[in-house]
């Protein structure tokens, strides 16, 4: 619990400067598409066997959704995306690998924070996220055993949720929308197993890695509105 409060107090901490900034004179607001390739697995406490190295543990898996951008203030702003994706993971089993993939609708509220030009821009983006698994479609036992091993068995816990972050670079066009890269790191503090003081698992949280490209379009206010507020 402790290292789940220290994420949230710095997510907080970084978010505090934002609120001095100096508003802009007209705010920027984008709606869009994106979508890329995703490296998921599970970090469990105590480990699993045949999970290592983590390069042998990750699954690739596609992720997409829709994308809210809000700029009121300079160099800042807020982005909230509705987005699904597909967690999990591997095993190096015999005769074949074991995978694991777990479908979740996903709400990340980030912080949005750019600099640059008016046609470039890099920007950082980092806030918490929740989740819901929708689908779990591979809880099994194992192999040829009489038994139930833990991490074969369906999820506990739906609910998920953590913090997000990433780094990118955007290109801002008059015609034809804004063009964006981003890579982004995410980690869940929710565990998909119960994890009480009887139960086998501690913890059992996702990481993940993604790249994604995003098409995002300029909401622009309605001009002869704003010239009759100003008179």
């Amino acid at each position: 619990m402790s290292r789940r409060l220290l994420y949230i107090s710095v997510l907080l901490l970084l978010a505090l400067p934002l609120l001095a900034q100096p508003r802009l004179r007209q705010p920027e607001m984008y709606v869009g598409l994106h979508g890329g390739v995703m490296a998921s697995t599970i970090q469990f406490s105590p480990t699993v066997p045949n999970m290592t190295p983590i390069t042998k543990a990750v699954i690739l898996n596609g992720n997409g959704g829709f994308v809210f951008r809000y700029s009121g203030h300079k160099c800042c702003g807020l982005q909230v995306e509705l987005n699904h994706m597909q967690r999990g993971w591997r095993e190096q089993t015999e005769p074949a690998p074991y995978t694991r993939a777990l479908d979740y609708i996903e709400l990340p509220f980030l912080a949005h924070i750019y600099f640059g030009s008016q046609t470039w821009r890099g920007f950082v983006n980092l806030g918490p996220q929740i989740g819901y698994c929708v689908l779990d479609s591979k809880a099994k036992e194992v192999a040829n055993s009489g038994t139930l091993s833990h991490q074969y068995a369906a999820i506990d816990n739906r609910f998920d949720w953590g913090v997000t972050g990433g780094l990118g670079v955007y290109c801002r066009t008059k015609k034809a929308g804004l063009y964006q890269l981003e890579a982004r790191f995410g980690y869940s503090l929710g565990t998909i197993f119960a994890s009480r003081t009887a139960d086998y698992f501690n913890n059992a949280n996702a990481m993940t890695l993604s790249l994604n490209l995003a098409w995002m379009w300029e909401i622009k206010p309605n001009k002869q509105r704003t010239t009759k507020e100003k008179l």
